[in-house]
């Protein structure tokens, strides 16, 4: 078997809001600063930190999660998108050990590290502690068994006393530097988490995080460390033989209301024969083009809800789209769009496209967190009856649904079953993001629905 050489690092957490996203970022701007090519990838099933690591990087974000996707397939996509990178940057998921279970290491940011086999730096929080940080470094550390830290990076520092303070301290696990306290810097969040990136003026961040990653960490030190992974099995080609062109063309609604997508659902989409069309539900007038299926992803469709609700050409397009016997499927902010409205906190009702009967309507507390299994009960677009897939839930809404639910849905965090997935015929929506690395035949049989609605119609050309 061919191997290859990937530098690496995965930048773990004590705890949620450490500072990982702030690390990563500025060191990866750093980096490309010294004319290093970076691939950042992210643990765990988040939207929103990748769209700062595409800015930081210039490059697609790839999520790697253990849960949603068996070890293989981490390994396999972990190693095709870094295969052309000097160094890849991996953040991590809330805490190093937190993941789907309480009692083993099952989606943790610590499994992937010993899937990828990659050295763990550690990100602290150190406002208020000194030795204390060397106390809880070596618990991390031996903790649990095969899951080695190999150096802190410590966030909020006081000053540059402070820093060397706890270089002092650590003496077993070192300290390869960290960022003083700059609240100027500190990334805005609202009810889902950060905001998107693209929603805010993020270079002078990422500059003045990079600024102070090169000033106040070994950056020699952890380029050193990264190279020191051991190699990993080359990329291999993919597991199916490549159609020879399209066979069918999906929209994927991408715009300010949606734009939540796992970069290896799309990639499997395209590996299966799609070509992929973005649109903007927000401001295209109506579909472009001729299309064969929809993906409606997730997103904010409640912050832009009169815009969508205004936008009377593309919901005519995508109902008649529906009418058609055209494959729609939608996930989480993509179910939203296809209800009858979507009743905003201000109790505002905004009209949707009323293809699934029932109203979305938005809360101040949250609905619901955390992995599902689904097994479907029927035939749909995404295969046959008893198709199993994995999947996450955030969401601060609820759906008064008045149809069916097509799936059975186990919360993997409660244990609980309910229903869930609703439409008729070609449209099947669903609150659950699912990550097609769970069954890849699902993106398979979607495309299958689409070429099949396409007919005797002419073959496509890629653009």
């Amino acid at each position: 078997m061919s191997t290859q050489a990937l530098p690496r690092l995965l930048i773990a957490g004590v705890s949620s809001g450490v500072g990982k996203t702030t690390l990563t970022l500025g060191l990866c701007r750093a980096l490309r600063r010294r004319g290093l090519q970076v691939s950042v990838f992210k643990c765990g099933p988040d939207y929103l930190d990748p769209t700062y690591h595409r800015l930081a990087s210039g490059r697609e974000v790839h999520n790697l999660d253990s849960w949603l996707m068996d070890h293989d397939s981490l390994r396999e996509s972990f190693c095709r998108a870094a295969s052309d990178c000097d160094l890849a940057l991996i953040e991590g998921v809330m805490g190093l050990f937190d993941g789907a279970s309480p009692t083993d290491l099952a989606g943790s940011s610590a499994e992937i590290a010993q899937i990828i086999l990659a050295p763990i730096v550690l990100a602290c929080d150190a406002s208020g502690m000194a030795r204390s940080l060397a106390a809880l470094a070596h618990g991390f550390d031996s903790f649990e068994a095969g899951v080695r830290v190999s150096a802190l990076l410590c966030n909020r520092l006081g000053s540059q006393g402070h820093l060397e303070l706890v270089r002092r301290a650590s003496a077993r696990i070192p300290v390869l530097g960290g960022l003083l306290d700059a609240p100027e810097l500190a990334l805005p969040e609202r009810h889902l988490g950060l905001h998107t990136a693209h929603e805010l003026d993020i270079e002078p961040l990422l500059e003045g995080w990079a600024d102070r990653v090169e000033a106040q960490c070994d950056l020699p030190a952890l380029l050193a460390l990264a190279r020191s992974a051991p190699p990993l099995p080359a990329a291999s080609a993919a597991r199916a033989s490549a159609p020879t062109g399209p066979s069918c063309r999906i929209g994927l609604a991408y715009d300010q209301a949606f734009h939540f997508y796992y970069e290896a659902n799309l990639h499997l989409l395209e590996r299966a024969g799609a070509e992929l069309v973005r649109f903007s539900p927000c401001a295209d007038p109506e579909l472009a083009c001729d299309l064969d299926g929809l993906y409606l992803g997730g997103g904010y469709p409640e912050l832009v809800a009169a815009a969508l609700a205004a936008n009377t050409g593309m919901r005519a397009a995508l109902r008649a789209h529906a009418a058609a016997g055209k494959p729609i499927y939608a996930e989480c902010g993509g179910l939203m769009y296809l209800a009858d409205a979507i009743i905003t906190r201000d109790g505002q009702r905004h009209p949707m496209l009323g293809l699934i009967p029932g109203s979305v309507v938005m809360h101040d507390k949250l609905q619901a967190l955390g992995y599902v299994e689904v097994e479907t009960h029927d035939a749909s677009v995404l295969g046959p009856a008893g198709t199993r897939f994995r999947g996450h839930e955030f969401r601060y809404s609820s759906f008064d649904a008045q149809a069916a639910g097509r799936y059975n849905l186990r919360s993997v965090r409660t244990g609980l079953n309910r229903p869930e997935g609703y439409g008729t015929g070609s449209v099947l929506g669903s609150y659950v993001h699912a990550h097609w690395a769970s069954n890849p035949s699902i993106p398979e049989a979607f495309v299958r629905a689409c070429a099949t609605s396409r007919g005797p119609r002419r073959a496509y050309v890629l653009h």
